[in-house]
């Protein structure tokens, strides 16, 4: 029987990314994956900055880079195309190092993720693997296996097994966990076409408003375009496979183009779902990505909300296995995670409802109502402003319960000089910001705790967003998330978590 710390079940991006962050701790991981090979169809479109952060934190800067492209925000425009109301993104680095929102094809990043996994000795990718059962006992997991090829069987024994097989994977089931629905059920079409030719629209998501049938358009890639329309009852996929069908559906983007000349990658329907499941760890095996949430695709956090738990996890996972964080710091994943994906689908249903619902009368609202929203003091950064939710109060994020403070939230990704930035002076370690220069005691003690120190001298980013917040120091987590923050240095350090200080810092 083969033994390895954690056995991820999945390789889609959430398990990749899991598996990735995992082996740069040096966590021995096995990933199992009943596909042969990767998906080869697009799916995920969109992701922001702060998943971005993820990616580089991979390894992934320029890889990712060479395959996306900055969006410019949201266009809300009726069935004429004519702009209702404009939600502009800067495209432009932000605080957290990149663009607020970026375009991809997903089996081009599945490419370079899976690639990526390759350079790590520690973990493995094993394809053509479906696991059939999960056994758990006290101190780890069985993990049943047969391959799909030859149906050979075997038992992989784990300390740890994370469940990314999405929606109508085995994990959740196997732990006996349900879904909670958030009631949002919609039936949509999607449409990947490759197109050679520049259809020239704006470089953003165009979120068409129509009573008749709601739609979404974007550009992904330099070739590669993405259109959704909410099917009808009685309409299926199948329908629109016949270009006399399709196109009259596209025509106001393509134009005269007939979709004979247009490569039509796929016509799917898609079942937008807004669900949580009701719990996301059993005793060794834990839920992320699709199999713990789903949510409606109008805000593009699917995919990161899945990625999001991966970071969430994994160095948690990775201070338990090396004995350096108690067992229960895993008890922050659910309490952390759960409440922020509830938070993001929520929103989304709501941008699906409001642009959706109603027929007509819902129609006229929208014209009447949307190109006024720019006018709503605050509304127009908040419709571009890439910042998500702060994560709950948990005992590895120290929120203030009269005041809203940074905890919870990310550490700005700032510049640092000789071309560095915050994320790479952290490197996935536990870090303090501070104002004040730590004492040579406290330095060493820091040291010791594997903890890193990065200064926040007067007039740099990091000095003005804690001054803005009234701390002189904040604890930053390795996934980058705020710990603590607050106006003694001395007390923060002791909050970091793990054995106690070796002397009084």
């Amino acid at each position: 029987m083969t033994a390895v710390p954690v056995v991820i079940v999945g390789a889609g991006p959430t398990g990749l990314t899991a598996a990735t962050l995992l082996a740069g701790y040096g966590v021995e991981c096995l990933v199992l994956e009943r596909r042969a090979a990767a998906y080869p169809l697009p799916r995920a479109v969109a992701l922001d900055d702060e998943v971005h952060r993820i990616l580089a934190r991979l390894g992934l800067r320029e890889e990712f880079a060479a395959i996306s492209r900055p969006h410019r925000g949201l266009r809300l425009v009726d069935r004429s195309l004519r702009v209702l109301a404009e939600f502009p993104r800067d495209v432009t680095p932000g605080r957290h190092g990149y663009p607020q929102g970026s375009l991809f094809d997903q089996p081009e990043l599945e490419a370079i993720l899976r690639r990526n996994l390759g350079r790590h000795g520690s973990a493995t990718l094993r394809g053509n693997a479906e696991v059939t059962a999960l056994t758990q006992d006290a101190d780890g997991v069985e993990v049943s296996v047969t391959d799909t090829v030859t149906d050979a069987r075997d038992t992989v024994r784990a300390a740890y097994v994370l469940g990314c097989d999405g929606a109508n994977g085995s994990t959740r089931a196997a732990i006996g966990v349900g879904m909670r629905d958030l009631g949002f059920t919609q039936r949509w079409l999607v449409v990947d076409v490759a197109a050679e030719v520049d259809l020239g629209h704006w470089e953003g998501v165009h979120q068409l408003c129509d009573p008749a049938r709601a739609g979404t358009y974007l550009r992904v890639g330099r070739t590669r375009h993405r259109w959704e329309f909410l099917l009808a009852p009685g309409e299926a996929a199948a329908d629109f496979r016949d270009p006399a069908r399709l196109h009259p559906l596209v025509a106001p983007w393509t134009g005269k183009i007939p979709v004979a000349e247009l490569a039509v990658v796929r016509v799917a329907e898609y079942t937008f779902r807004a669900q949580v499941a009701d719990r996301w760890r059993d005793r060794r095996i834990f839920l992320l990505g699709d199999a713990a949430h789903l949510t409606p695709p109008f805000i593009g956090q699917g995919l990161g909300a899945g990625l999001r738990d991966a970071m969430n996890l994994a160095w948690k996972l990775a201070g338990v296995l090396d004995a350096s964080l108690p067992e229960s710091v895993l008890d922050t994943y659910e309490i952390e995670r759960r409440q922020h994906a509830s938070a993001m689908i929520r929103l989304a249903k709501l941008i699906g409802i409001a642009m959706t619902a109603g027929g007509r009368w819902g129609d006229l609202v929208r014209r009447v109502v949307t190109p006024r929203l720019r006018l709503v003091p605050g509304l127009q950064r908040l419709a571009t402003d890439s910042e998500t939710p702060a994560l709950r109060r948990s005992a590895l994020v120290r929120r203030p319960r009269l005041r809203r403070g940074v905890a919870g939230r990310l550490c700005p990704n700032a510049v640092l000089g000789g071309g560095l930035r915050f994320d790479d002076v952290a490197a996935g370690r536990f870090a303090i910001v501070t104002c004040t220069e730590p004492s040579a005691e406290q330095r060493a003690e820091l040291t010791r705790r594997g903890a890193v120190v990065v200064g926040a001298p007067p007039g740099s980013e990091l000095h003005r967003w804690l001054t803005g917040v009234r701390a002189r120091a904040a604890v930053v987590r390795p996934d980058g998330t705020v710990l603590a923050a607050g106006r003694q240095l001395a007390s923060l350090c002791r909050s970091l978590p793990g054995p106690p200080p070796a002397s009084g810092v």
